[in-house]
């Protein structure tokens, strides 16, 4: 045995031996950038769906604003409708003689002026809120972009192991 000890310690090393060698040195370190690299790669990806998350909530506030507005707008219309109606039904209770308080004829333009402009801002905010609804309810807020390059990634690193 010994005799094939010292057989085996006096053969010259090849340069492969010596290569196999040099990497199993060097496997900490190989390691350790690797490390390295998965800490840059995860980095990445996380800023990346930061800045979608950013865009999303932007896409969110200024159409949930927009909402806003539509709805204020219906508000008005819907206060100046009553107030329109109000005046046309009192006109239904006015008379057309002269000594009479409430004529009849007086308020009626002031009540279609009323109505019209009710049902106008009526027509527009609900449109709007409309609008704003759909839009919301088809925005897809999923990180898209981010999802394909982990999935990509993922992909690369199989054939890569």
């Amino acid at each position: 045995m010994a005799e094939v000890e010292r057989r085996v310690a006096a053969m010259p090393v090849t340069a492969e031996q010596q290569q196999q060698q040099a990497d199993i040195d060097n496997l900490p370190a190989l390691l350790g950038r690797l490390g390295d690299n998965v800490m840059q790669l995860v980095d990445t990806k996380l800023s990346l769906i930061k800045v979608e998350l950013k865009e999303d909530a932007s896409f969110y506030a200024r159409n949930g604003a927009l909402t806003a507005v539509g709805g204020v707008i219906a508000a008005i219309g819907f206060a100046l409708l009553n107030v329109a109606v109000a005046f046309f039904i009192s006109t239904l209770f006015g008379s057309d003689d002269p000594g009479v308080v409430t004529p009849k004829y007086g308020p009626v333009s002031y009540g279609v002026g009323f109505l019209i402009t009710g049902l106008l801002y009526l027509i527009v905010g609900g449109g709007i809120v409309l609008a704003m609804k759909k839009r919301l309810a088809s925005y897809n807020p999923v990180p898209t972009r981010s999802l394909d390059e982990i999935r990509k990634d993922k992909q690369w690193l199989k054939n890569e192991m």
